[in-house]
């Protein structure tokens, strides 16, 4: 395991994470991809899980959250001013520190976030991913209780008269204190719902708390791109997307709905999954495992 920081174009230090998996004779590459407020440490367990499928691991932390560089006085701010901005750390990342070492072929697993960045980076370089599994990929956001199109208009208005910097409606720091299983829409397995916020207590620094206005702007503006007509027709790396069903941070609906358009995509969705299928129960999980193989191997 090798943790490094690499300086993005714009002067933003990224960190980023290798695991060999230490097999004589290795399956390939996979580029692991996190979603919003999440770290690498997160994922150990399904890092090591990689390891033993003969995969090296490699994977980064977004600009803004967990030790890469944060975007503004408050580190607890989710905050981007554009989604370009990912894409351009990621296109850096995986062309600079990747590609140069990696076994083949390169793999991506993402999620949420993670995956509607990767759908991007899909669209923009279509000869650099072998496959790419997408759970629980960020097609479109939830937002209850108020209609979308007021989030996306407050969104929008407060990012033009220069508040983009203020934390959206509702949203507020990180509070150790603050944080309970019961009731929570990420997993029903309340030991891996902990393991971030255990990381956290060790490195008070991985924590960030809600959403600016500038990043929900930014996240409705590229998600627009991504629902453009002729967008996801041009994305041609087969894709497996799993869904949740039970998922209440972002729309499966979307996901099914983007599937269908691109040439070479799989939707299977995981009824009992709250969003954070990797960090589900070993029932969901076991499915998900169980997808990902047949998937990559076919």
């Amino acid at each position: 395991m090798v943790f490094d920081y690499f300086t993005s174009p714009d002067n933003v230090s990224i960190r980023y994470g290798i695991w060999d998996c230490g097999a004589k004779t290795k399956n390939g590459s996979v580029i692991l991809l996190g979603g919003r407020k999440e770290f690498m440490e997160k994922y150990a367990e399904t890092i090591e899980e990689l390891k033993q499928r003969q995969f090296d691991v490699y994977s980064m932390d977004w600009r803004g959250q967990g030790l890469s560089t944060r975007l503004l006085t408050n580190r607890n701010k989710g905050h981007i001013n554009n989604y370009g901005e990912y894409l351009e750390d990621l296109n850096y990342f995986v062309n600079k520190i990747v590609r140069p070492v990696a076994v083949s072929p390169l793999i991506i697993i993402a999620h949420s976030m993670g995956g509607h960045i990767a759908l991007r980076f899909l669209h923009n370089f279509p000869e650099v991913v072998y496959k790419a599994v997408l759970t629980s990929p960020m097609i479109d956001i939830m937002v209850p209780p108020f209609p979308k199109w007021i989030i996306k208009l407050a969104a929008r208005f407060a990012s033009k008269i220069g508040c983009g910097s203020s934390y959206s409606a509702g949203s507020k720091d990180y509070s150790y204190q603050n944080i309970k299983f019961e009731g929570n829409t990420l997993t029903s397995d309340p030991v891996r719902f902990m393991d971030e916020h255990k990381n956290i207590a060790e490195n008070p620094a991985l924590a960030l708390g809600g959403v600016t206005y500038g990043w929900l702007n930014a996240a409705f503006e590229s998600i627009e791109i991504l629902s453009g007509a002729e967008y996801a027709g041009k994305i041609k790396t087969p894709v497996l997307i799993v869904g949740a069903g039970r998922d209440r941070i972002v729309s499966e609906t979307a996901q099914k709905a983007i599937c269908s358009r691109m040439h070479n995509c799989h939707f299977v969705s995981i009824s009992d999954s709250y969003h954070e299928i990797l960090k589900e129960s070993d029932k969901v999980r076991n499915i998900f495992w169980r997808e990902f193989d047949g998937f990559i191997s076919s």
